[in-house]
């Protein structure tokens, strides 16, 4: 069966906060259209909650640290953030855990999405299960037109609330390597920095998937969704942090994080 994936841009603003237009068309960003999937099957996927709502994905790199994108963090207090793990809803099961601080990464640029990575300490210790655990980091970028899958909860409309039974869905993406996506064929020239690589199908898009969440291909963590413009359009693949390009700084981050 056919499934056209698209995903859908909310504009979100802080009450105060100076945001680029790149930053507010990622936030909250969801899958339309996707497939259900089990949280058995991707056991590295959380959701990080602002205020008790989903706010963003993350991924789980050990049982103190969670993997996401930096502008999901902008002007937000960890106070208020918690991350649930284990479980196909966002609102529900598994296990919720209170954030204890961040670290997003030195050269971050919210006006172009450069090194648009961070990290995310817990305040208690996930417990590794089927359900919790981490995926291993690719060490070496994908090569073109590889297969892989991007996964969130999102919704299959233009509402901007979270349904409290919405699963978590997944799309199959294919691999666009950052010469590629910054080349004549597609239309982002040079706002495709180093530290980024593009997915996208026919007829569907990753575009954004929800914001901070998993790239995976080949059992490996390739990718961390950070923004797009428009959804399943021709032309403008989804773009993602380079999870190799930062291998380096999230191994030695997270080790100062502890």
């Amino acid at each position: 069966m056919y499934n056209l994936v698209s995903l859908l841009v909310a504009l979100v603003s802080v009450c105060g906060a100076s945001r680029s237009s790149n930053v507010l068309s990622v936030l909250n960003g969801r899958i339309i259209g996707g497939d259900d999937t089990n949280i058995s099957s991707r056991p590295y996927q959380v959701t990080l909650l602002l205020h008790d709502k989903h706010h963003c994905g993350g991924v789980i790199y050990n049982e103190n640290i969670i993997i996401t994108a930096a502008h999901c963090l902008i002007n937000v207090p960890p106070s208020k953030l918690k991350v649930r793990a284990g479980s196909s809803f966002w609102n529900k099961g598994g296990s919720l855990i209170q954030v204890a601080g961040f670290q997003l990464h030195e050269n971050f640029n919210a006006g172009n999405l450069a090194n648009d990575i961070a990290l995310v300490r817990l305040a208690d210790g996930l417990t590794f299960n089927s359900r919790v655990k981490p995926t291993p980091l690719a060490v070496t970028v994908p090569v073109d037109g590889a297969a892989a899958t991007v996964s969130g909860w999102g919704l299959t409309g233009k509402t901007t609330n979270f349904p409290d039974m919405f699963p978590l869905k997944s799309a199959d993406v294919i691999i666009i390597g950052r010469d590629a996506c910054a080349s004549a064929t597609y239309n982002y020239g040079s706002s495709i920095h180093l530290s980024m690589i593009c997915a996208q199908d026919a007829g569907k898009d990753a575009c954004i998937g929800d914001s901070g969440g998993p790239l995976v291909s080949n059992g490996k963590l390739v990718g961390i969704v950070s923004w797009g413009k428009g959804c399943a359009k021709e032309k403008y693949p989804g773009v993602y942090a380079d999870v190799a390009h930062f291998n380096d700084w999230i191994e030695n981050t997270a080790k100062q994080m502890k």
